[in-house]
Parts: C-alpha cells; structure tokens; sequence
C-alpha cells in the first residue's frame, strides 16, 4: 500500500484510480478517431504533470468518502502514475512523457498495445488471494493481508521478468538486422514489432535510403531474408503533397513514428494512402491508416482515416 496506514479510507480505490487516470485524454476515441489520435497520450501522460494526475483519484474518492488526503496517500497515487507512464513506454505505441519541453515520442517497441501476458500476471495476482480469502474461513484479516502482499510482490517479479525477456529477444533481432546488408546496403533504421498478442516473434522492419524490407523473426533473432518482402519507397508526388494539405494527414503524420506511403491510379483519380507500419504491413493496409482520392489538378474528392488492420 505504498506505505500508507491500513486504516485511511479508499486508498484502494484512490490506487485503482491512479493506475488508469492517465487515460482521461482517450475519451474522444468513441466520437472522434483523429483527436483521440492528436491528444493520447500527451499531457496526462508527461513526467512534469504527473504529480498533478495524481491528484485527481485524491480528489474523487474524497467527494465520496470525506477521506482527509494526505501526503503519504499523494505520494503513493504518484507512485501508481508513473508505473502507468512505464508501461505505455515499453509498447509500440510509446508516450510523449517530456511534454512540455520536447514533444518526441518514446517507445520501447518490446509489448503489444494491449498484451495478454501482462494482463494475465495481474489478474492472477489479484484472483488467487480473493479466491483464498472467500474458501477459507480460517485465514484472518491479517493472514489474507499477507497472501495479498506477497502475491503483489510475485506479480511484480513475473512482470519485470517476462519485460526484461522481451526487451533481449527485441535486442536481438535489432542486432541481426543491423549486422546484415540490405538492397546492397546497410539499414538506415531497423524496428523489431511484436509480431502477435503474448508470443516472442517479431516483424522486422528494415528501412533503406529507397525502400522498406519486412520478415518475421522468432525469438532468438533469427529470420530467413527468402520470408521476407520489399517495398520501395515513393518519391516526391503532387497526389501526395494534396493529401498532406487535409488535417487528416497532418495529424496522422505527426503521431506517424514508420510512415509508409502508398499511390494506387484508379480509374478518374489517385488513391493515396499512409500507414504508420507499428501497426500495419508493408503487404497490405494497416492500423491508423490515412486514405485521400486525390482527382487531377490536386483536388481532393475524399479524405478518411480509420484504425483497421
């Protein structure tokens, strides 16, 4: 309990609340995809405003409890934020944390957006000493305490374990890749991307002064460059510099950490499409997917973005 007395009121629910309250800035993602897109995971999640999120759980639990707030329960809610802050940089989505003084992202690339081996250590260790505590009627509140605490401290220990395992295995297939020649030539940028929920393959992605290499890599690092595909690169294009004149693009270009650009001519216009290949592949369409029909002349018939894979 980070250290605060047992006896001070909702400090669970103050703890349960801190652990998410960075999140507040989701909530355009049911009404409107591309703002979610431009505020996730800025402000509320930055280092320098931390100490202030965590004044938020505080202020709610209070209105409904008349719980005193404290230092001690401020400093523990803290504590809870910035593990949320953590965890959002070790997946590929990373976190804008130096805001407002630098607004890069950082990532680690190592977990899934939503990772179910995570979610599986922490509800264990949630599940087993309720399930204890409700079969048996001999353990006192004390005993049930303890179980609870020691279970935190295992979940603790599995989950910096299974981070450490991923964070090697991505470190390896990096090094593969950046030890080999590509195109003839070696990789300008190299991205390892977990490949699927809870597993230790990888999607390497390698990037070249005019092209894109994709292939899967196991968790050893090694990969057969005969699985693997290309794409090159487009140069510069009127259909392109139409569609980044549409606030679509700009915001989907801003949060865009691997850009990959496609032109498709149709029949009386041009599709163009920008994929962020975090999330897609070079081979097909892709999570936070911009699409423009540029018509000649540069003018733009319709503009969508949409998170699909």
């Amino acid at each position: 309990r980070c250290g605060i007395d047992r006896g001070e009121r909702g400090t669970a629910a103050v703890m349960m609340l801190a652990a998410n309250a960075p999140d507040i800035d989701a909530y355009p993602f049911f009404t409107d995809q591309l703002d979610y897109l431009e505020i996730h995971r800025g402000y509320t999640h930055a280092l320098a405003f931390s100490p202030f999120i965590a004044l938020l759980p505080i202020a709610i639990v209070a209105a409904f409890t008349k719980q005193r707030p404290s230092l001690r329960l401020w400093l523990g809610s803290w504590l809870v934020v910035l593990s949320h802050l953590v965890l959002d940089w070790t997946n590929v989505y990373g976190i804008r944390m130096l805001l407002p003084f630098s607004d890069r992202w950082l990532r680690l690339d190592i977990t899934n957006v939503v990772d179910p081996v995570i979610w599986l250590i922490l509800l264990v260790s949630v599940a087993i000493p309720a399930v204890l505590g409700l079969v048996s009627s001999e353990i006192g509140a004390g005993k049930v305490g303890g179980v609870r605490r020691t279970w935190a401290w295992i979940a603790m220990v599995l989950l910096l374990s299974y981070e450490g395992v991923r964070w090697t295995s991505h470190q390896r297939v990096i090094d593969h890749v950046n030890a080999l020649l590509w195109m003839d030539e070696p990789a300008q940028a190299a991205y390892a991307f977990p490949d699927s929920f809870g597993t230790l393959s990888w999607r390497a992605v390698v990037e070249g002064d005019d092209f894109f290499y994709e292939l899967p890599a196991d968790f050893s690092g090694n990969f057969s460059m005969r699985d693997g595909h290309a794409e090159y690169k487009i140069g510069e294009s009127p259909n392109v510099d139409a569609a980044r004149t549409t606030r679509t693009f700009q915001v989907v270009e801003s949060f865009n950490q691997v850009p990959f650009w496609r032109i498709s001519p149709l029949v009386d216009e041009t599709r163009v499409d920008l994929m962020d290949l975090r999330f897609g592949s070079i081979r097909g369409s892709g999570g936070f997917t911009a699409s423009a029909l540029v018509e000649p002349g540069g003018r733009i018939k319709d503009v969508s973005f949409g998170m699909r894979r």
